[in-house]
């Protein structure tokens, strides 16, 4: 599975919850970003803290976690718009401290991972420096974190390029993973800013390209995301709205998609992919596995 965000989060643990399914999840790294010094990964935290059950109420961060450290930095003559709970803090000490220790991000995660008890094998795309940067509307070009999080992705973006990407290599066990999948999954996320990124790293993305199943879940539900900005990245980067969308920002890549049945004439007369209905929504673990349950029956299928 490819994820990242809050929805790709959320149907990894879906699918983790199925016992007879080997989940591989590869995850964004191009949100990742030096925060008051700590080497942060939002993406594959919320994929961990999610599949531990442990996730906060927006979706990152942990549950019930306090921002005593972040209260007494109110004080200080410093930006504090991106908030980090306690022990979520500690999450980002032991990977900066094992980063600098020589251990490379693979091993930082698998560590978390196990930590955490998660069910899966959880991988970033790539230990090699990439990041995702957007050109708004006045020509910057500004990093994920500074439109996502200082300025609440209010700009319109023109453009978007993943530094690093074209010299980056995949994680080890990546390709290995992608080949060996019955199906690659690819979750609910932003297919921009969450997708793009790990299709970005060459080797990636050519391993995707030769799968006979790339089966996504569309990220919207009656035209719109949930959460963020996919709906208004996608139209403004010229691919429509809607599932069409969907389809055309991933290129050809896709044989089939999953889509909420709010959607169902949206897809009307869509040839390629195969469209499945299901309710997208997962509020809850129950609806993850659901959700799921539908993706794995149809790969087994062959539907």
């Amino acid at each position: 599975m490819l994820s990242g965000g809050v929805g790709g989060a959320l149907l990894a643990r879906g699918l983790a919850a199925i016992t007879d399914v080997d989940l591989t999840v590869i995850v964004n790294v191009g949100d990742d970003e030096r925060i008051y010094g700590l080497l942060v990964s939002p993406d594959i935290d919320t994929v961990i803290y999610t599949m531990s059950g442990r996730e906060g109420p927006h979706g990152w961060g942990l549950r019930d976690d306090p921002f005593t450290v972040m209260a007494s930095m109110d004080a200080l003559p410093i930006d504090t718009n991106f908030r980090i709970g306690d022990r979520d803090i500690a999450t980002n000490l032991f990977r900066t401290d094992r980063l600098a220790g020589g251990w490379s991000l693979t091993w930082v995660t698998t560590a978390l991972a196990s930590a955490f008890g998660v069910p899966a094998t959880v991988l970033p795309a790539t230990d090699d420096h990439l990041k995702s940067q957007l050109k708004v509307a006045n020509g910057d070009w500004i990093s994920f974190q500074e439109y996502f999080v200082v300025r609440h992705h209010s700009d319109e973006v023109e453009d978007i390029r993943f530094d690093g990407a074209a010299f980056s290599k995949p994680a080890p066990g990546v390709i290995e993973a992608i080949e060996a999948s019955d199906a690659l999954i690819i979750g609910p996320s932003n297919p921009v800013l969450s997708i793009w990124p790990i299709l970005a790293v060459p080797a990636i993305g050519e391993a995707v390209a030769q799968k006979s199943r790339v089966m996504a879940v569309s990220p919207l539900i009656g035209g719109s995301a949930l959460k963020g900005p996919a709906h208004r990245i996608l139209s403004a980067l010229g691919y429509g709205t809607g599932t069409s969308a969907v389809i055309g920002s991933y290129g050809g890549l896709l044989t089939d998609l999953v889509i909420d049945s709010s959607d169902v004439d949206d897809a009307n007369g869509v040839k390629r992919p195969r469209i499945h209905v299901a309710d997208t929504r997962m509020p809850d673990l129950a609806s993850s596995t659901r959700l799921a349950q539908v993706i794995v029956d149809a790969v087994g299928k062959g539907d």
